[in-house]
């Protein structure tokens, strides 16, 4: 073999290093391709928003069922935005299905939809 005949070789090795990179870049900034982390990221955000989203109205009954509930609005609206999510925990409507832990996404949920 001579030098003509694999002349072809290096052109061809370097035309589809480039195009894998294309490829990647493509893929990953138009074509929706995510990392394992990425994807581990994106479920767990969306396992968090999907309890928020079942927990809220669980934690609203609560606030609904309690005798003082007038007077724990009341103190719920005084609080600050960032502050009532500790007004629900405190009045012990973040509780839910008989666990002692509040989720804290619940009950700040819960709080915006009490003070609307």
């Amino acid at each position: 073999m001579n030098s003509n005949s694999l002349a072809w070789i290096k052109p061809a090795l370097f035309g589809a290093c480039a195009g894998a990179v294309a490829l990647a870049v493509v893929g990953f900034h138009w074509g929706g391709w995510v990392t394992g982390d990425g994807a581990r990221s994106m479920a767990e955000s969306q396992s968090q928003d999907a309890v928020v989203v079942a927990l809220t109205p669980i934690c609203l009954d609560l606030a609904k069922r309690d005798p003082d509930f007038a007077a724990k609005l009341a103190d719920l609206k005084k609080a600050s935005s960032y502050g009532r999510g500790e007004e629900i925990v405190k009045a012990g409507w973040g509780t839910t299905l008989g666990t002692e832990a509040t989720n804290k996404l619940v009950a700040r949920a819960c709080a915006d939809k009490l003070v609307l």
